[in-house]
């Protein structure tokens, strides 16, 4: 062990910030804005009432619904919660990003990101994916960030590929990224 707090790894979900604490998880791009998620947000979305937020055509798609799902039901808070992915010059839901999970005993943390299908192929994603990395690698106790996408999600392969993931294996139909925090 050392002094760098990257050494620690969390065991439990970090503590939330204070209310009067700005959240520091707002990251912005040339042409996004990736908001934080509000349990509010996620269930008004699931309910099919208004999340607070415009939504762009194709947002969610069936993946985000079933994602979100998993979410509203074991969050406790905001802060553990992923990200919707805005355009920033109209405030439109286009994606979501986020973690899956917690960073485990070894550093490694598990990221996952989609976008509705007229956005893509645009290089919201790479913008999306870069600033979530970029984040991620500032937080305590992330070594190693990983991302699964299914093999032939060549899309989807090339753009972990840009942000600087390089392919660790292939099994059960789905290959593994890794990037050095």
């Amino acid at each position: 062990m050392t002094d760098d707090p990257r050494d620690t790894p969390p065991d439990d979900p970090p503590d939330d910030p204070p209310d009067d604490e700005p959240d520091d998880r707002r990251l912005t791009t040339a042409r996004l804005v990736v908001r934080p998620q509000s349990l509010a947000a996620v269930r008004a979305l699931l309910d099919g009432s208004d999340p607070g937020l415009p939504l762009a055509a194709g947002y969610p798609h069936a993946g985000t619904v079933d994602a979100l799902g998993l979410v509203a039901l074991h969050a406790e808070s905001d802060h553990q919660l992923g990200w919707f992915i805005t355009l920033a010059e109209d405030g439109r839901v286009i994606g979501d990003c986020g973690t899956k999970g917690w960073v485990d005993a070894d550093g490694r943390l598990e990221i996952g990101y989609g976008l509705s299908a007229a956005y893509r192929q645009r290089g919201y994603g790479t913008e999306a994916v870069t600033a979530l990395v970029g984040w991620l690698r500032e937080r305590p106790g992330v070594r190693l960030l990983a991302a699964e996408v299914e093999v032939g999600n060549l899309a989807s392969r090339r753009l972990l590929e840009r942000v600087g993931f390089i392919l660790e294996s292939e099994s059960s139909g789905s290959w593994w990224f890794a990037l050095p925090a």
